[in-house]
């Protein structure tokens, strides 16, 4: 009985310490949400309130007005697409050798792939900037998708090795004694378990794409090839001051793509999780 309490209690805590983590999670967005339908004067007001008194949209109309949202969404939205797509398909036959064939050098090239990841964005810029001027990629959406691409492969690449190795071995062995060849055991047997992998890694590509602000501002200089993050900080004035309901509510516009695709892909992610179990 002491034991059951003891396991009851523990329960209860993990539940509590989970909950205080969601709203924490959740006071920013929560918080942005509010002050998007904030009027000027509830904004300006000493007692702030969760929910606005008088809520209104001229926020976002004053947003458009002043800015090129939708063009910079545009923008951010065909560079993190082609980013998530293209580091996909590079990654997920680099992961299929790491995970299928381990060696010295498979095993050197996974290190290589963590270590990458502490490089921080000030070391890279310069060098980048420098291919990409070699190439005549500098100020275009070309050369800014290939920077995340070439920034969220590592990562994706890691990700994907993972769940190759999470695929049983035994299962293209099986294929192969059938008399299936290569193609048609990664076509029909390994790819369909790897779906769930695949769409996480393209989803953890394309809302790192779709948030990345660094490298837009460094190497975007014309107006209209400025990507949504980098249009966001021309709602702050030149000492700092933010007109602050037009940039809640054009940042609360540009969260809504990250959380619908997340919404729309996790249940594909599960989806997929229950019927590769239900194949191995």
């Amino acid at each position: 009985m002491s034991a059951f309490r003891t396991s009851g209690s523990a329960r209860a805590g993990q539940y509590a310490a989970l909950l205080a983590y969601l709203a924490f999670l959740a006071f920013p967005f929560l918080w942005l949400v509010s002050t998007a339908f904030k009027p000027a004067p509830e904004l300006g007001s000493l007692h702030p309130t969760w929910i606005p008194r008088d809520p209104t949209l001229d926020n976002f109309r004053q947003a458009f007005d002043e800015q090129p949202l939708l063009r910079a969404a545009g923008n951010s939205l065909l560079a993190a697409l082609a980013a998530a797509l293209v580091a996909v398909l590079v990654a997920t036959p680099m992961a299929y050798v790491l995970a299928r064939h381990r060696s010295r050098l498979t095993g050197a090239a996974s290190g290589w792939v963590v270590v990458s990841q502490a490089f921080p964005f000030v070391l890279l810029i310069i060098p980048l900037f420098l291919v990409l001027k070699n190439l005549h990629l500098v100020n275009s959406l070309a050369g800014l998708t290939l920077v995340y691409v070439v920034w969220s492969l590592p990562f994706a690449l890691w990700m994907l090795t993972g769940y190759v190795r999470a695929v049983p071995a035994e299962l293209e062995e099986a294929a192969a004694v059938d008399g299936a060849g290569r193609l048609r055991t990664l076509v029909s047997v390994t790819g369909p378990l790897l779906a769930p992998g695949i769409v996480a890694t393209a989803l953890f590509a394309f809302v790192t794409a779709w948030n990345e602000f660094f490298f837009a501002l460094v190497l975007l200089k014309s107006p209209e090839k400025q990507t949504l993050p980098v249009v966001l900080t021309h709602f702050l004035g030149a000492e700092g001051a933010a007109d602050l309901g037009p940039l809640a509510a054009a940042a609360f516009l540009a969260t809504l793509p990250s959380l619908v695709v997340f919404a729309i892909v996790q249940r594909r992610i599960t989806g997929g999780l229950q019927a590769g179990a239900v194949k191995s």
